[in-house]
C-alpha cells in the first residue's frame, strides 16, 4: 500500500492552528460511547446496479488479461483548507453508478478473472473506499476531512456493495501494481470515453428527468426577470434563482450558468453574470441541471426582458431557430455527427450574406464571424461527454439510436462590429436542444421547453401571471 492509495483530498489539510479536540482517554471513552445501535439492514440494489455491470463488463472485454484501476478522484481544493463540492470522475461514476453520493478517493479495480471461462466473465470488479470510522476512532470526531462530526454519516462497505451490487473493499487494501492501466492511460480513456457514446435505457431516463428539472428551472426565472430587472446585477437574479432550482430537483448545476443580457450575449462563455438585466434587452441563458446520478442537460433559451422581441431580434430569433430546426430535421441513425453543424450552418450562411453581412462569395467561410462554435456535442455526464473518443467515433462518427447531443446555432454580433447595421450590434441568439437518436430519427428531450418567438413571448406571460 501507497499514501497515495489512501488519497480523498488534493492537498493536506493543515490543522495545527486550530483548537484540538481533547485526547485523553477519559474524553475517549466518553464521546465513543452513549450512541445509538445503527440500523444494521442494507439497502437494496439501486436500478443502475445492472447497467453499470454491463458497463464494466463491455469495458473489461476490450482489455483482456490487463487489470484496469478508474479512481474517482480526491477532492478539488478551493483556497487554504477548503475545498470544492466533490463530485467523481464521470468514467467512474458510469462503470460503478456511484452518483453524488460516491466517496472522495474511491477506486474502482477490474482485475482479470483467474477462470474466465467459469462464468463468462473477463474481470472480476472490486470497489475501494475508505469506509465510515467506527465511533470508537478518534477519527469518528476528530478528523475533518472524513469524521462524522464534521462532513455528516458516511456509508459502509456492506452498504455501498448492496446498493451497487459489486465487491468492496477498504481503501487502505487496495495495492496498486506496476502494470495497471489507469485513466492516464490513453487507450483506456478513450475506451471509456467511447463507452459512453451510445446511451442505456437507464442512461436515457435519467437525461430526460435532467431535462425536465431544467425545464423548471427556466420558467422560475422567467417569473423572476422584473426582480432581475430591478437590481443592479440582475443577472446574479437569475442565476440564484436557475442554481436554487438545480439544488433542489438534483445535485447541481451541471457547468457554470450563463446568464447574459444585453451584449454579454455575445460572450460565448459568459459565467461571470454580474451585469445589469434590462427590459429591450434580450436574455440568453445557458444551463443545464445536474441529478444525483450526475447526468446533466444542457438548454439555451433567448428571451426578451420585456416579453416581447423587437423586430429586429425576432428576425435574428427566427434565423436561429431556422437553423437549428434544419439540423434536426436531418438527425437519424447513419448520418455523420459533423452533418448536424453543416446543415445549420448553410441557413446561417443564408440568412447572413441575404441581410448584406458578407463580402462577395469566394468560398471562405465569412459567416462563421457570427457564430464561431461548433453546433453539436455529445451530452451526458459530462456536459461535453465523451471528449476522449477519437475523432472517427465523434466528429466523424456515424450516429446511432442511443446517442444524445446538442443543436445549439446562435448568431452573435458584437456590440462593436461595424460589419452589420448599428441596431443589430449587441444582439446575441441561441437556441439549444438535447436531442437522442432513434432508431428512424430522433427526439427532442426539450421539445416542452417553448422554441418559437410566438410560444416564447407567451411563456413569459404565463410565467408571470
Amino acid at each position: 500500500m501507497t499514501d497515495t492509495a489512501q488519497t480523498t483530498h488534493e492537498v493536506e489539510i493543515d490543522n495545527s492552528n486550530r483548537s484540538t479536540t481533547p485526547q485523553t482517554q477519559s474524553f475517549s471513552d466518553y464521546i465513543s460511547s452513549g450512541w445509538a445501535e445503527q440500523p444494521a439492514t442494507l439497502p437494496e440494489a439501486l436500478p443502475v446496479a445492472p447497467f453499470a455491470a454491463a458497463r464494466r463488463d463491455r469495458l473489461a472485454a476490450q482489455f483482456v488479461g490487463e487489470r484496469l484501476v478508474i479512481a474517482a478522484g480526491a477532492m478539488k481544493q478551493r483556497s487554504n483548507e477548503t475545498f470544492y463540492q466533490y463530485r467523481a470522475h464521470s468514467a467512474f461514476a458510469h462503470l460503478t453508478g456511484w452518483g453524488s453520493e460516491s466517496e472522495p478517493g474511491a477506486i474502482l479495480v477490474l482485475d482479470p478473472a483467474q477462470d474466465p471461462a467459469a462464468d463468462g466473465a473477463s474481470h472480476t470488479a472490486t470497489l475501494y473506499f475508505r469506509e465510515r470510522a467506527g465511533r470508537d476512532s478518534d477519527e469518528f470526531f476528530a478528523n475533518p476531512e472524513i469524521g462524522e462530526f464534521w462532513i455528516g454519516p458516511r456509508p459502509s462497505l456492506g452498504q455501498v456493495a448492496a446498493a451497487l451490487g459489486i465487491a468492496t473493499a477498504h481503501l487502505a487494501d487496495f495495492v496498486p501494481g506496476d502494470t495497471d492501466r489507469t485513466l492516464e492511460d490513453a487507450d483506456l480513456a478513450r475506451a471509456a470515453s467511447e463507452l459512453r457514446l451510445v446511451k442505456d435505457t437507464f442512461e436515457l431516463a435519467e437525461m430526460q428527468a435532467a431535462v425536465d428539472a431544467t425545464a423548471t428551472g427556466f420558467t422560475e426565472v422567467l417569473a423572476a426577470l422584473p426582480a432581475a430587472s430591478a437590481h443592479p446585477r440582475g443577472e446574479r437574479i437569475v442565476e440564484g434563482v436557475f442554481n436554487q432550482r438545480a439544488r433542489l430537483d438534483g445535485n447541481t448545476v451541471g457547468y457554470e450558468t450563463i446568464a447574459a443580457s444585453g451584449p454579454h450575449a455575445c460572450t460565448l462563455h459568459w459565467i461571470r453574470n454580474d451585469g445589469p438585466v434590462r427590459s429591450g434587452d434580450l436574455l440568453l441563458l445557458d444551463a443545464g441541471i445536474e441529478l444525483d446520478s450526475l447526468y446533466t442537460a444542457d438548454i439555451t433559451r433567448t428571451v426578451p426582458v420585456s416579453g416581447t422581441f423587437s423586430e429586429v431580434q425576432r428576425r435574428v430569433y427566427d434565423a436561429v431557430l431556422e437553423a437549428a430546426d434544419a439540423a434536426r430535421a436531418i438527425v437519424r441513425p447513419g448520418i455523420r455527427f459533423s452533418d448536424v453543424h453543416a446543415a445549420a450552418m448553410q441557413v446561417i450562411e443564408r440568412h447572413t450574406r441575404d441581410w448584406g453581412f458578407l463580402p462577395e462569395d469566394d468560398g471562405t467561410a465569412y459567416y462563421r464571424r457570427y457564430m464561431v462554435h461548433g453546433t453539436s456535442h455529445h451530452l451526458g455526464l459530462d456536459v461535453h461527454d465523451c471528449a476522449q473518443a477519437r475523432r472517427e467515433m465523434y466528429m466523424e462518427g456515424i450516429l446511432e439510436p442511443g446517442m444524445v447531443f446538442t443543436i445549439e446555432p446562435g448568431l452573435y454580433f458584437q456590440p462593436d462590429d461595424l460589419t452589420v447595421p448599428a441596431e443589430f450590434r449587441g444582439i446575441g441568439v441561441r437556441i439549444e436542444d438535447d436531442i437522442v437518436v432513434t432508431e428512424d430519427g430522433c427526439v427532442n428531450l426539450s421539445a416542452g421547453i417553448p422554441r418559437t418567438a410566438d410560444d416564447v413571448e407567451a411563456w413569459i406571460r404565463d410565467a408571470q401571471a
